[in-house]
């Protein structure tokens, strides 16, 4: 199993960020997942990385050429595509993965997750996505997705394919344990 994860290039304000981080990373390894994630050697990036290796586990980076002219290329993986655009290195990511998690990050992280929780919703994958709500940074998103539903902008369905929890080894056995709906939450014609 390999789990790809979205995180950020910047350390973020807080310590625990950065030890979620180097947890979560030595966890995979621990467990033989493998991480798949965005090639960087700078901020959570670099650091569940960092973690995962030291660990003794696979890290598979994906990484445009652009970043890499930019020396942001972690050098020490296991296995690093350099490809042209963000637009491939995401859909690599995906290929490469049989889940999804977010850590703490920025536009990228977001970006990343909800492209690949849209495509779950769509049925254009059948693969886990998930938060791992550390020190309560995503508090404020999952309420406002809730509140999305409330608002009736999100079926409840779709919002309970996203997985969200504090507790690495609790959200990676749900992760484990997850099946796709049978039938995946109906369409509307205005949602198309």
């Amino acid at each position: 199993m390999r789990i790809c994860v979205y995180t950020g290039s910047r350390p973020g304000s807080r310590p625990e960020y950065e030890a979620a981080a180097r947890g979560f990373g030595t966890l995979l390894a621990e467990r033989g997942i493998g991480l798949v994630y965005g090639g960087g050697h700078l901020g959570l990036m670099g650091v569940i990385a960092d973690a995962a290796l030291a660990a003794g586990g696979e890290v598979v980076g994906v990484i445009p050429q652009k970043l890499v002219e930019w020396e942001v290329a972690h050098s020490g993986l296991t296995e690093l595509h350099v490809v042209h655009s963000m637009h491939e290195r995401k859909q690599m990511m995906a290929d490469l993965a049989d889940a999804f998690v977010a850590l703490p990050g920025g536009i990228g992280t977001m970006e990343e997750l909800f492209e690949v929780w849209a495509w779950l919703h769509l049925g254009y994958h059948d693969k886990p996505c998930a938060l791992l709500n550390v020190a309560g940074f995503y508090d404020p998103l999952i309420a406002f997705l809730d509140g999305m539903v409330i608002e009736g902008f999100l079926k409840t369905g779709t919002r309970e394919m996203l997985l969200t929890g504090t507790d690495p080894d609790e959200l990676l056995e749900r992760l484990q344990e997850y099946r796709a709906p049978a039938t995946l939450p109906i369409l509307e014609r205005d949602e198309l």
